[in-house]
């Protein structure tokens, strides 16, 4: 008989433990297994070398804050039943189980649908493996569950998604401005009338958490050699998509080729049972295996593409507060040209231009609520005295051009 309780050595938190027979069954699922293959970050480890841990890691990190935050809650009274406990628990370790490759890198590009849904497909169809025992997670998940703070704990602005991830892409970025009180958060976490809140004592907590979020968007998330790596990948897969749609044939992974050669949407995956397994057999190591492939291949653009993906010859990236006029964009497009000896359709997946938005906070996004003393709670805008809502609606918005280095 096999043991499912099981210790796990967690870099960031110490041992995890698994401690319930469908928790460890759920893990060992192919469908969960696959995130081993899918980094966190993407090709955040091009700045970050560190950066290599895998969407596995971060699940089962969000699990171990779960459980945490369930035992704070319960010691304060709120009443949490164990399938209650049980079902926020498989929320949240099957929350990301519908990312792709690269995690939020390939997000709507192998196919026109979100990895939410796709992870609300996966979940449909675990359960039936499962013979109906992740209803109340699926329920939870979709928030069509009574209990609405259940679901604030899988996905709100303060939910143990976002606590584990800032604090493991710290740790593995070395980016201490993502350090947060991890622990003083989740002791300080309440209920009041069915909404997740914070008890007084952890506002300054709180505020560490909102400002180290949006500190991490820049230096890390949405760091210029970042989006540097992600707009060269996104050039190689719209030249293949290309290039398959006009009959040429390109070696590589045949489940990626079967995405790239007809754009998905959400019905395809409704209408095909097939195509959800077929999308989960693909992960990193299937996509950059094949970017090798094409690195040999006869079409000149996707061959060089893929050259300065694997070797790090990564395109600049100039930002700043307003958007690139065209004669800038289209002096990099005919220097490409004349130094690669390209036309200008060639030129244009060498070339191109974007904008960043870093927004901390949403007030129409589960706002996080301050309990007092007196039983009131107010918005985290009025009970800061370090975040008023004029900083907590900015969004900065950068706009960006990439073009190839000089030679």
């Amino acid at each position: 008989m096999t043991n499912k309780r099981k210790i796990i050595n967690d870099p960031v938190y110490g041992f995890l433990t698994i401690d319930d027979d469908l928790v460890f069954d759920v893990i060992e699922h192919p469908y969960f297994q696959r995130q081993r293959g899918i980094k966190q970050l993407g090709f955040t480890y091009l700045v970050y070398p560190g950066a290599v841990h895998s969407r596995f890691s971060h699940m089962l990190g969000a699990l171990n804050l779960m459980k945490r935050a369930i035992s704070v809650l319960r010691t304060k009274g709120v009443a949490i039943s164990d399938e209650e406990s049980l079902g926020v628990q498989l929320a949240i370790l099957l929350h990301d189980v519908g990312h792709g490759p690269f995690s939020h890198t390939s997000e709507k590009v192998l196919c026109n649908v979100h990895h939410e849904y796709l992870t609300g497909l996966f979940m449909q169809k675990m359960n039936e493996e499962f013979c109906g025992r992740l209803q109340t997670a699926i329920e939870i998940f979709d928030d069509t569950y009574p209990r609405h703070f259940l679901h604030q704990l899988v996905s709100s602005q303060l939910d143990m998604d976002r606590l584990d991830y800032l604090a493991r892409d710290s740790f593995f970025t070395g980016v201490s401005e993502g350090i947060v009180g991890t622990e003083r958060i989740i002791n300080m976490l309440n209920v009041k009338d069915d909404v997740l809140v914070v008890d007084e004592k952890g506002i300054y907590s709180i505020e560490k958490f909102i400002i180290s979020r949006r500190l991490m968007y820049w230096q890390v998330y949405l760091h210029k050699t970042v989006i540097a790596a992600d707009n060269l990948f996104y050039s190689i897969l719209a030249r293949a998509r290309q290039l398959l749609g006009q009959g040429v044939k390109l070696g590589g992974y045949e489940p990626l080729l079967a995405f790239l050669g007809r754009q998905y949407d959400a019905d395809d995956f409704v209408a095909d049972a097939h195509l959800l397994d077929l999308y989960a057999s693909i992960d990193d190591a299937d996509v950059m295996s094949t970017v090798k492939v094409w690195q040999r291949c006869s079409d000149r653009v996707l061959s060089t593409l893929c050259g300065r993906l694997l070797w790090r010859r990564l395109p600049k990236v100039e930002e700043r507060g307003e958007s690139f006029g065209e004669e800038e964009v289209e002096r990099h497009i005919e220097r490409v040209m004349q130094q690669e000896s390209m036309n200008r359709e060639e030129a244009l997946f060498f070339v191109g231009t974007g904008s960043l938005v870093n927004r901390s906070y949403s007030f129409s996004d589960s706002e996080i609520r301050i309990l007092y003393k007196d039983g009131s709670c107010r918005d985290i805008s009025e009970s800061s005295d370090q975040l008023d809502r004029h900083f907590l609606e900015k969004a900065v918005k950068k706009y960006y051009l990439f073009y190839p280095k000089g030679k």
